[in-house]
């Protein structure tokens, strides 16, 4: 996948996830052509790109 620029991307945690020290999570950015996920824990370490139809397919995998 090209490259996609993430500097205004909305990222979103899940409602799941703790918000004390030391939870842990995945954000999740909605960014077209893309999705992209990151560590909560450490956002400045990048993040996995994927298609939207990746994207579905990841999460039909884990339901």
């Amino acid at each position: 996948m090209s490259t996609v620029d993430l500097s205004g991307a909305r990222w979103i945690k899940s409602s799941y996830s703790g918000s004390g020290e030391g939870s842990a999570c995945v954000e999740v950015a909605f960014v077209a052509p893309a999705v992209a996920v990151r560590d909560s824990k450490s956002p400045a370490a990048g993040a996995l790109l994927m298609s939207p139809s990746s994207w579905s397919g990841l999460l039909a995998a884990c339901r």
